[in-house]
């Protein structure tokens, strides 16, 4: 998987670091000067993710499907599904060999084992929403240090990106499924070994992973949709190196279950990145209100940093008058991991102009203007 680095050349850069905050503590500025981002999730079927840091004013882009599994490389030993496919996963009953799981085994849990299937039940088979990993629930448990007090697991891997053709201002991020596999996660050191098969193979495969205290997690594909062995794969920046991601996202309706919805962004709270939405009512404009906003305004006690949809879809409506856009009565406010404060304002939803790369009105375009306070 290639690694594709873009550095956006708006902005300068400041050297500046006196603004004062409400507590008359010293706010650190960040070294740029903001600037209006023009980005590409990919278009109707938002087949990338864009990993965006404030502070150099860059990203880096990767496909959806790229990876399946994330090591966490804090103290704690977690694995992460990527929710962003629709994978889901549960602990089979009874199983303690994972050569001896076949699809007779697992065929009344295939239909549970769903995302969006508008049942409750289908959020124990999901990760925390939240994006709290490293406390939160995991589908896969917490890897214990016996190999034996680790499950076997279902595992379904999800969908791929759709490949026809989208209605201009809709999204259709749902492709062909992936299939299913068995896999079972164990410790490795200080590190991870996973072994891995298809339901019906009667031999598995391992792959060991390394924690890197750079990352939050080490990336995974088990590569089970070709011949290839599993994988590590680049798709995070480091840590500190990365303040929101453009993807597709995952959530729960109370009572229903999960939804899949395109047009999210999260923001990088496992790395300390603490966000708040602003929002602005009449007859004050959210324009107006955002160009006002300065580091004096800043309310520490507001900042979220257990839940990564502060953003979410919280930024856009797709069912007003006007079709998709983005709601102009908000901004939001960002700290990033070394201190620097942003605020944000969201600018578009879709493409403005029709060219090579897209149609007009086309979602998966997001345009944003950042500054630092």
């Amino acid at each position: 998987m290639k690694k594709i680095l873009f550095g956006l050349l708006v902005g300068t850069a400041l050297l500046s670091t006196s603004c004062i905050n409400d507590n008359e503590d010293a706010v650190a500025v960040a070294p740029i000067d903001g600037a209006l981002v023009n980005l590409s999730v990919g278009g109707a079927t938002q087949p990338n993710q864009i990993w965006f840091d404030l502070s150099e004013n860059q990203f880096i882009k990767t496909k959806r499907t790229d990876w399946d599994f994330a090591f966490y490389s804090g103290s704690s030993f977690k694995v992460i599904l990527n929710s962003s496919i629709q994978m889901a996963a549960t602990k089979i009953p009874d199983a303690t060999n994972i050569d001896a799981v076949t699809t007779a085994n697992v065929a009344a849990l295939q239909p549970l084992v769903q995302v969006a299937s508008f049942s409750a039940a289908n959020e124990a088979y999901i990760d925390d929403v939240a994006g709290n990993f490293p406390t939160g629930y995991t589908a896969i448990g917490e890897v214990k240090s016996l190999d034996s007090d680790n499950g076997i697991y279902l595992v379904n891997m999800g969908k791929d990106v759709y490949h026809g053709a989208v209605a201009v201002g809709a999204v259709t991020y749902n492709g062909d499924p992936r299939g299913w596999m068995k896999i079972q996660v164990v410790r490795s050191g200080e590190g991870y070994k996973i072994k891995y098969a298809k339901l019906d193979d009667t031999t598995h495969k391992e792959f060991t992973v390394a924690k890197n205290q750079l990352y939050n997690y080490s990336f995974v594909t088990l590569n089970h949709l070709t011949a290839q062995p599993a994988a590590q794969v680049s798709i995070q920046p480091e840590k500190k190196k990365w303040d929101l991601c453009f993807s597709v996202g995952l959530n729960i309706i109370p009572g229903t279950g999960s939804y899949i919805y395109a047009d999210f962004i999260q923001h990088n709270n496992v790395g300390n990145v603490g966000v708040y939405e602003v929002k602005v009512t009449a007859p004050e404009t959210g324009v107006n209100a955002y160009n006002k906003f300065e580091a004096a305004n800043i309310d520490q006690s507001k900042f979220i940093y257990n839940d990564h949809r502060v953003l979410g879809a919280n930024w856009r409506s797709t069912a007003g008058v006007n079709g998709p856009e983005v709601l102009g009565d908000r901004f939001y406010v960002v700290k990033d991991a070394d201190g620097y404060y942003f605020k944000l304002r969201f600018t578009r939803l879709t493409k403005a102009t029709t060219d090579s790369q897209g149609t007009a009105g086309e979602r998966g375009y997001p345009s944003f203007e950042f500054k630092p306070l």
